[in-house]
């Protein structure tokens, strides 16, 4: 028996940015305002998320420039982890670096090779303004990276480099949704 909704069964799926769109690409604002406003917006971004068949969202990638995101994502031991963070500080990436295949759902269709550290710890709040710590390993510890870098104003790309870079960036140009 179910003591709570499921995340996003009632929000809206909202429009993906994609590559290119300028939200993507700017540092996101601080969460200011915890009202209802903010708890529709991560309703939402559930909603879109699993639309979108993806593990995480960044608010940004539906186009509002705010420090939150949500998750659902298992960790290499299958262990489901299931969120949300607004004002996320990432406070430590420590362990091996692997490099693994990453995709992003503002970039339809492609992944590449990205090397992420395995163990990451994300500290903020909740959209109650609960104090919130995540601490994640593996395919979580990728997720958290990820998408702290959208509120940076980055993407997955920025961390790819050499043949892996140009095989992307060629990948891009040719996506029919591409802007560049």
């Amino acid at each position: 028996m179910r003591n709570r909704p499921i995340p996003g069964s009632s929000g809206l799926v909202r429009a993906m940015r994609l590559l290119g769109d300028p939200v993507l690409h700017a540092p996101c604002e601080p969460v200011t305002d915890f009202g209802p406003s903010l708890a529709t917006l991560i309703e939402d971004m559930y909603a879109t998320m699993y639309a979108a068949n993806g593990v995480g969202l960044a608010a940004n990638q539906v186009g509002i420039p705010l420090r939150v995101f949500v998750y659902d994502c298992p960790d290499d031991e299958d262990v489901r982890h299931l969120g949300h963070v607004v004002n996320p500080r990432l406070v430590l990436t420590d362990g091996v670096t692997v490099r693994g295949p990453e995709g992003c759902l503002s970039l339809p269709g492609l992944e590449a090779g990205t090397p992420r550290f395995d163990h990451t710890v994300v500290e903020g709040v909740t959209m109650d303004g609960e104090p919130v710590r995540v601490d994640g390993t593996g395919f979580f510890a990728r997720c958290l990276q990820h998408e702290y870098d959208h509120l940076e104003g980055g993407v997955y790309l920025d961390h790819v480099t050499g043949w892996r870079r140009t095989r992307a960036l060629r990948a891009v140009r040719r996506a029919p949704w591409s802007r560049r």
